[in-house]
């Protein structure tokens, strides 16, 4: 595995990450999630070099912590951990956002509690309260690293005006954003913000939320508790045109005999040092084939080969439901 220097902190973490949340949250039932191949999974990641784990909270409503305590029991040294914090839930299981002073000291204590650690080495706000000002949310996150329960500090799915407004505050490691071949708008003055600050860009969904693996044909290939069978991205006519594009993807990757996930990260990769893909799966033959996008180089011929693709195949459909985009970006 090579690694990569978060922000400007002079941590190295693995150039692939781990995305957690998938093993506990969103993508399935409860029928999907299995315990024994998820903690095989995490086993795994570490035998591969795979230091960097992503979680929240809200992930199956705090199990996603618990279950990644179960390796960190015993290997908390071999882990560079980040967790996210504000989203609640209703009774209703509805959710809504909270990035208030007094629910980010409650959030700590909680996801330290779950995942029996001291520390966590990365603490995000998982959005921008659009009630609060950002700078009252980063002060309180300020205050967990001088009282020693936070190492460092990331923004998720922020604008330019707050990460300029946070990291005035604060010093903001790491900005963790949606960024693949099928969403792109960080490119648009974000990216350009946070190598002007010298923040990370993590980047989640870099498979496009699954479509770059051609594991997904069909809407119906999810199954019925997937929050993706949601998103306008993967509906109707939207879905039949991604579709183009993740053939053309396919076809590509074939030529250079690696998958068509390995081609995506490695895409990624070669946007700069500065990004950070953090791939979701829960099982071992995954991760394997994620973990060998590290070691794949385009040249510049394939870089153009890629964008000619992308210029063929706009992708089509938002990348949140109309409700979730108003949550992104701000």
């Amino acid at each position: 595995m090579q690694y990569r220097k978060l922000g400007k902190t002079g941590e190295s973490i693995s150039a692939i990450g781990l995305g957690c949340m998938g093993m506990s949250f969103a993508y399935g039932n409860e029928q999907d999630f299995n315990e024994p191949e998820s903690l095989a999974t995490l086993e795994l990641a570490l035998d591969l070099g795979i230091n960097f784990w992503d979680t929240a909270d809200m992930y199956g409503k705090g199990a996603n912590e618990i279950l990644l305590s179960k390796i960190l029991a015993t290997k908390r040294d071999k882990v560079f951990l980040a967790t996210k914090f504000g989203f609640r839930y209703r009774d209703d299981n509805s959710t809504y956002f909270d990035g208030s002073p007094a629910y980010i000291k409650q959030s700590v204590e909680a996801s330290l509690k779950r995942l029996k650690v001291d520390v966590i080495d990365l603490y995000y706000t998982h959005r921008i309260d659009e009630n609060i000002p950002v700078e009252e949310t980063v002060g309180a996150m300020a205050a967990l690293v001088k009282e020693g329960k936070v190492r460092y500090l990331g923004l998720s799915e922020a604008s330019v005006e707050s990460i300029k407004r946070a990291s005035a505050v604060h010093p903001i490691a790491a900005l963790q954003t949606e960024y693949s071949l099928f969403t792109r708008d960080v490119e648009d003055g974000i990216l350009a913000t946070t190598r002007e600050l010298g923040i990370s860009l993590v980047a989640y969904s870099p498979l496009g939320r699954g479509l770059s693996t051609g594991a997904i044909n069909k809407t119906g290939d999810l199954s019925d508790g997937d929050f993706r069978k949601n998103l306008p991205r993967f509906q109707g006519a939207n879905f039949d045109q991604n579709l183009q594009m993740v053939n053309a993807l396919e076809a590509f990757a074939k030529e250079k005999g690696i998958a068509a996930a390995q081609l995506s990260l490695a895409w990624l990769l070669a946007q700069g040092e500065d990004i950070v893909p953090i791939p979701g799966t829960k099982r071992r033959k995954y991760l394997q084939e994620n973990a060998g996008a590290a070691d794949v180089q385009l040249s510049a011929e394939d870089l153009a080969a890629i964008d000619h693709i992308l210029s063929k195949h706009a992708i089509a459909g938002l990348r949140y439901t109309e409700g979730g985009m108003k949550l992104v970006n701000r």
